[in-house]
């Protein structure tokens, strides 16, 4: 009776998340062509998106159920390439986790962004792990800031996560990374002399139990649209730590009205019967 009750659930579980998918999530296989991003990280879609390799050298991907480990080929090739660089220099097995879905486009929960095939997110917890806990880790994420206090929990970071932010930002296709707030004054406090990479690392609420990398435009991207610059500086001053106040309450709840996809990611919603 147990196992047949844990089935039900489980049953009406998957009833419920496919009620609830978006027309994206929908699409399980890359739409065919040059690879190209379109519109913004937020509001867009990608065509010839690839699948990243569940396993490569020095990274593993996790939560691999959820197919959300496609990206544009430059994606790809960044993240191979950090996982190298990782192994190299004596970081433990980094774990990937949310890349995008097969074409992109708006997530029904977990994320606004990663819709272009442009970001990752990388755990703040090392691997490997083995092959049935990768595909759902559930709970296994470390939480490197303590709630209360809104800082890093020293005894869970290490200098292998402040290399690993430091690796990952100094690829120049790197447009931002996003870390909670505590992570970033930590990376602030304890960065030397060496402090070009900083400007990269913005603050973001969530965010602390893994990081969140954005990739600029490729260059033939015609209908990709970046973000506006990072500022000048480190961005270790009155603006990092304007995060820490608390908000004003306003008192009137803002109700989010979500943006028309662009054109060409309405085509392809249209072609694939979905619009």
């Amino acid at each position: 009776m147990n196992l047949l009750k844990t089935v039900f659930i489980s049953s009406l579980a998957i009833v419920a998340t496919t009620a609830n998918a978006t027309q994206w999530e929908k699409i399980k296989t890359p739409v065919q062509g040059k690879a190209q991003s379109i519109g913004g990280y937020s509001n867009g879609c990608i065509i010839g998106a690839e699948p990243l390799a569940l396993k490569g050298e020095g990274y593993q991907v996790i939560r691999s159920a959820r197919n959300r480990y496609y990206g544009h080929p430059q994606l790809l090739d960044y993240l191979t390439n950090l996982g190298k660089k990782t192994k190299a220099t004596g970081i433990p097995t980094i774990l990937i986790g949310d890349m995008g879905m097969p074409a992109g486009g708006r997530f029904s929960s977990g994320h606004a962004s990663h819709q272009t095939g442009l970001d990752a997110d990388i755990w703040l917890r090392f691997g490997p792990m083995d092959d049935e806990t990768a595909k759902n880790p559930a709970g296994l994420a470390t939480i490197m800031v303590n709630r209360n206090t809104q800082r890093v929990d020293d005894n869970l970071w290490n200098q292998h996560h402040t290399h690993l932010i430091k690796l990952a930002a100094s690829d120049s296709r790197v447009d931002r990374i996003f870390v909670n707030p505590a992570i970033k004054v930590k990376l602030c406090q304890t960065a030397g002399s060496d402090r070009g990479w900083l400007r990269k690392i913005r603050p973001w609420y969530g965010h602390d139990s893994h990081f969140h990398i954005r990739l600029t435009c490729p260059a033939d991207a015609a209908s990709c649209e970046n973000q506006a610059p990072v500022p000048a500086g480190d961005g270790c001053g009155e603006e990092l730590y304007s995060w820490f106040e608390p908000k004003p309450d306003t008192g009137t709840p803002t109700t989010k009205v979500l943006p028309t996809p662009p054109v060409q990611c309405q085509m392809i919603l249209s072609e694939q019967g979905l619009n």
